[in-house]
């Protein structure tokens, strides 16, 4: 048998400029820099944001950009989903929609490098409630094509 692992302790991000970066994820998610991980900062080592609570966190490594095949999923409850809602599409500058999986709802989109977010809620049917009530923009169900693919998003 395994041992038991505590929690998910960062993710590592590859980004073409931390300065600029730093300053999207500060502005988009609310992330800050650790003071407690600056001796890591160095060329190869990471800038590591995290959020008040400290149990997000980010490692911004400078890196020539590739494409991003995982996606950095955060989770949320139903009011603070529909609030990430209005702040994404408000600081982005387009509608985010919310996708509906019938067992979550979720938020998707990218930093300026191209890697991949999803907000993503659990409290399905108060999300459901909230957004037909406030008769939001049409959603998006997702179809699944293949077992373990990203969802293929329909409107």
């Amino acid at each position: 048998m395994a041992p038991t692992l505590d929690s998910l302790d960062h993710v590592h991000i590859h980004v073409a400029n931390r300065a600029q970066s730093e300053a999207w994820y500060a502005r988009v998610l609310g992330l800050q820099r650790l003071p407690e991980c600056e001796p890591w900062l160095s060329a190869q080592g990471p800038l590591t944001l995290g959020n008040a609570t400290a149990t997000v966190h980010l490692a911004l490594f400078e890196r020539p950009v590739e494409k991003c095949h995982s996606v950095v999923a955060l989770r949320t409850t139903a009011a603070a989903f529909l609030a990430w809602r209005a702040h994404l599409s408000a600081i982005l500058g387009h509608d985010v929609k919310a996708v509906d999986h019938h067992l979550a709802w979720s938020l998707y989109f990218s930093d300026p490098d191209g890697n991949p977010f999803e907000i993503t809620s659990y409290e399905h049917q108060q999300i459901a409630g909230a957004l037909g009530a406030a008769g939001a923009a049409p959603l998006q169900r997702e179809e699944v094509t293949q077992p373990g693919a990203a969802p293929d998003v329909k409107p």
